[in-house]
């Protein structure tokens, strides 16, 4: 995991905890996505690597799943996530 669970949590609120708490299974659910394709294309069986694939699906959908919470718990998340459609909607033309 690239990202670093913070060691403090005492100096939380609760709210920020619930915060960090979806942000962190998001990063480990992209962590598994990215670990499961990784080792699908490593494969010629093609059994093992539909099942990797298969899972590597549901991960993504465990992604989705912490983002409708973490959007639920952080206002500001759903304004820059907006913004930063908007952005790429721009740049694309």
């Amino acid at each position: 995991m690239l990202s670093e669970i913070p060691k403090d949590l005492g100096r939380m609120s609760q709210k920020e905890l619930d915060r960090e708490i979806c942000r962190v299974g998001i990063i480990a659910e992209l962590d598994a996505v990215n670990l499961y394709e990784q080792l699908a294309a490593m494969t010629d069986n093609q059994l093992i690597k539909k099942v990797l694939l298969d899972i590597a699906k549901e991960e993504k959908t465990h992604v989705g799943e912490f983002q409708t919470l973490l959007l639920m718990e952080d206002e500001e998340q759903v304004k820059e996530l907006a913004e930063g459609k908007e952005e790429v909607e721009e740049l694309k033309g």
